[in-house]
């Protein structure tokens, strides 16, 4: 009760304003005003159900529920029949009042005085009492609405640690997240976007660590979302982010995991979980963290520094190796070694294309086989890359189309891609990029390209947050958690919170002790 009582006191408190200035008319003392006002709102929509009763004393009340939203066994055992058969006295209380506090055992009770709030309680599942003579209406808490159980993250697999990943409903994942932080201080701001989808969305931090000018800054950006509705966690992305921001990294990153909320909102950061959808944002967000995984704090410090630095060379072959290869043998064939460099010439005489449409061809057309591969059903997607790998690989090379080294060349790349799958739609555009400007600039002209990507890096910043520290602005003490990954009696020494980073917009006296200790 205390989430939906939150939240419409902000929404009093602050009010959005997305061009529908128009408060909902307060409910009326008389049953039938009510009802009929709902029922021309909801037109014929056939889940919307009104069941009319008498209660003892021969006044009317009416409970209003959408169907397929509310458990019908519990309203019926826990509302319909103890309104029925309670005796009312000749007191002057009110009805609603004497139903809330003697009639009704529900923990979940909220009193609605306007059609706004009612209409948003009862498309949530919430079951709407309202009684003849009485302009306040109860929302009893009797969500019964189907929905996809808890299971493992398809997109955020760990070989150690929980097989546990978000769900559809925001009451569910914030049950998720309680569960593995047992303090108080973890809190839980609900608010609601989107005019007409009203999504509800909870902003989840821990008090002690987060920044109050990072919470007021995401607030306020949420506040000012235009959409109709939200749907998906991408839809707010944009929003989050600079406005004219033009940079292919995102200072906002997605998880479906709840241990990782957990450890990040350790750190400062603030996660935003919404209703519908199993992936929860978490901002601010940097670049080096693309490159960790829950397994980096399972398994020992060794290894793990061992799999970072294998993911940060993945993401340079990912993203260079196909323009470097298009450059070096259009405009510098000198630079390949001798043994190499005959292998090279021998594929681009046996083919009809250029080394720099070869690749582009064969990039080409492995994005349709990834993107086929995802949109058909899983067993159909295995013939896809049994057809790709035999048929458009091996056939193309022995029927001389396509050169042996460029398709392991675009292998290599297509592999190293996926060890990153977070940077993917980033690194995906780079390398079609590098590729283009590998064969009409050469060397000089990935020079070029790569200064500017890394300046667009290195200016970026995620709610004040430098996108590159702490490799830049340069911190020895960030470093024990980021290319490389320290043990835990030394990186349980001290915590390092995202604000306290060097080159943050955001003062406190804790970034004076982190300059201090470095």
């Amino acid at each position: 009760m205390g989430i939906f009582d939150n939240l419409f006191n902000k929404r009093q408190a602050c009010p959005q304003n997305h061009g529908n200035s128009n408060p909902e008319p307060l409910l009326y003392s008389e049953l039938a005003k009510n009802l009929k006002y709902m029922k021309s709102s909801f037109g014929n929509s056939a889940d919307f159900t009104v069941r009319k009763i008498d209660l003892k004393d021969k006044t009317k009340a009416a409970i209003i529920t959408m169907e397929g939203m509310s458990n019908k066994e519990i309203i019926s055992l826990s509302i319909t029949n103890p309104m029925m058969n309670y005796c009312f006295e000749n007191t002057d209380a009110s009805k609603i009042d004497i139903i809330e506090k003697r009639v009704l055992s529900a923990s979940e009770l909220v009193r609605v005085i306007d059609f706004g709030q009612a209409f948003t309680f009862i498309m949530s599942g919430f079951t709407l009492i309202i009684v003849d003579g009485c302009d306040i209406a109860l929302a009893v808490g009797v969500q019964g609405f189907s929905f996809r159980g808890i299971s493992e993250s398809e997109t955020d697999v760990v070989q150690r640690g929980s097989r546990e990943g978000f769900s559809e409903p925001l009451r569910i994942n914030m049950t998720l997240v309680r569960r593995r932080m047992k303090t108080p201080d973890l809190r839980f701001e609900t608010m609601q976007i989107g005019t007409k989808s009203k999504t509800d969305i909870a902003l989840c931090y821990l008090k002690s660590a987060v920044s109050q000018k990072i919470l007021s800054q995401l607030k306020e950006k949420l506040r000012r979302i235009p959409l109709d509705s939200v749907l998906a966690a991408g839809y707010i992305v944009p929003f989050l982010e600079k406005e004219g921001d033009l940079s292919l990294f995102s200072g906002v990153g997605v998880t479906e995991r709840p241990d990782t909320v957990c450890g990040k909102i350790n750190e400062g950061r603030i996660a935003i979980l919404i209703d519908g959808t199993p992936s929860v944002l978490i901002v601010p967000y940097l670049f080096v963290e693309n490159f960790q995984t829950l397994d980096d704090y399972s398994n020992k410090a060794y290894f793990a520094s061992f799999s970072r630095i294998l993911k940060y060379l993945a993401f340079f072959v990912a993203v260079f190796t196909p323009g470097m290869y298009v450059a070096i043998a259009g405009y510098n064939p000198e630079l390949f070694p001798g043994g190499i460099l005959n292998k090279v010439a021998a594929s681009v005489a046996q083919t009809p294309f250029s080394v720099f449409t070869e690749v582009l061809l064969i990039h080409f057309i492995y994005e349709i086989m990834r993107e086929a591969g995802l949109r058909l059903p899983r067993p159909l997607g295995h013939a896809v890359s049994i057809v790709g790998a035999l048929v458009l690989g091996e056939t193309a090379v022995s029927s001389g189309l396509i050169g042996a080294p460029t398709l392991m060349i675009v292998a290599l790349t297509a592999i190293s891609s996926y060890v990153i799958p977070d940077l993917y739609p980033t690194v995906a555009v780079l390398r079609i990029a590098f590729i283009f400007v590998g064969g009409f600039g050469g060397l000089w002209g990935i020079i070029i390209l790569f200064a500017a990507v890394l300046v667009n890096m290195c200016s970026k910043k995620s709610f004040g947050v430098p996108y590159m520290s702490p490799l830049t602005p340069f911190s020895f003490f960030g470093l024990r958690d980021s290319i490389l990954r320290l043990g835990w009696r030394t990186l349980a020494k001290r915590k390092s919170l995202v604000q306290n980073h060097r080159g943050c917009d955001i003062s406190s006296q804790e970034e004076e002790n982190d300059d201090k200790g470095e």
